[in-house]
């Protein structure tokens, strides 16, 4: 039986996936601590509410910079569990992080900043590869220095692809379908990729393991996912369908960093890199791990859009 829950320091905490993070680690009763870059005149607003809104909720906030490996090692010192929710543009910088946990030497897990495709086994397009390789050394560094860790492929943010892919926010007849808009992709509600984040973080089934997000009702193609939102809608669309040559070409030729996104749209929903593997012996699926959590199913997630559709974001790649 669980006496005392493990203290948890989330990196990103006041981010796109970090809040969720952040609220997850709350809701199952871990005190947590947020280490965020300090407020400044330069603070945007919105910025300045989700630290209101974190201290509301009792976590407590630490502000800092990356680079400042002495405040870093003193907050590792006062926790048990790290998560990494920062940015693409800052993936390198968990290099900082794991210098930390080796000189604080107490850290009982690492989750670095993956959340997304299982990405030693897919072989994108360069712009997306190149992506992907920070997010591998960031892995092999981890392994090298033994520090214990849960490499966690939630694949795609639902909420996030719903409004990339629906655009319910807006007023259209035409619809973009990427490729032949039969490939198997897997998208999971932000609040379930959090949710079960803290549990695997947690878990020693899962120390030192791969963790990988496919539950059987979140599988679904582009057409599928148009198909179950236009009955729910009552309404139609025009499938305007881009050839793979097209999303192809323009990761060639769209200047970086927003050669990146075409490339993703490529991999996942023209190629289907997520289901294009098999889970070997040694993967942990997640949806099979906690019977008492379930994951939001596809439709679900499509009923909360018609109820209180969350916002689009906007993802951070430079």
């Amino acid at each position: 039986m669980e006496t005392e829950k493990s203290k948890i320091l989330i990196f990103g905490g006041t981010g796109y996936i970090g809040k969720y993070m952040v609220k997850a680690s709350i809701f199952l009763g871990h005190p947590t601590y947020v280490y965020a870059r300090p407020i400044t005149p330069q603070t945007t607003p919105s910025k300045i509410d989700i630290h209101k809104e974190l201290k509301s909720m009792g976590v407590i906030i630490v502000q800092g910079e990356l680079k400042e490996h002495e405040k870093i090692v003193s907050v590792l010192r006062e926790v048990d569990i790290v998560i990494s929710a920062l940015a693409y543009p800052q993936v390198p910088d968990q290099l900082e992080i794991i210098d930390a946990i080796k000189v604080a030497g107490n850290i009982k897990r690492f989750l670095p900043s993956d959340f997304g495709c299982e990405e030693d086994r897919i072989t994108p397009l360069p712009p997306f590869q190149e992506f992907l390789d920070k997010k591998k050394k960031i892995r092999r560094v981890i392994e090298a220095a033994g520090i214990p860790y849960t490499f966690v492929s939630a694949n795609c943010y639902g909420a996030y692809f719903v409004n990339y892919l629906l655009r319910p926010h807006e007023k259209r007849d035409d619809i973009a379908v990427y490729g032949s808009g039969k490939a198997k992709a897997v998208l999971n509600y932000e609040e379930d990729i959090a949710l079960y984040a803290i549990k695997v973080a947690n878990d020693p089934i899962t120390c030192n393991c791969i963790v990988i997000y496919r539950p059987p009702k979140n599988i679904v193609s582009q057409l599928e996912l148009i198909s179950l939102w236009e009955k729910k809608i009552g309404r139609s669309f025009n499938k305007v369908h881009i050839p793979e040559e097209e999303i192809t070409k323009l990761s060639e030729t769209t200047p970086p960093p927003n050669n990146i996104p075409v490339s993703i749209l490529h991999s996942v929903f023209v190629k289907g890199d997520l289901m294009n593997f098999e889970l070997g012996e040694e993967d942990i699926e997640a949806s099979s791990l906690y019977p008492d959590f379930e994951f939001k199913t596809i439709d679900q997630l499509l009923d909360i859009f018609l109820v209180n559709p969350p916002k689009p974001a906007i993802a951070a790649f430079e």
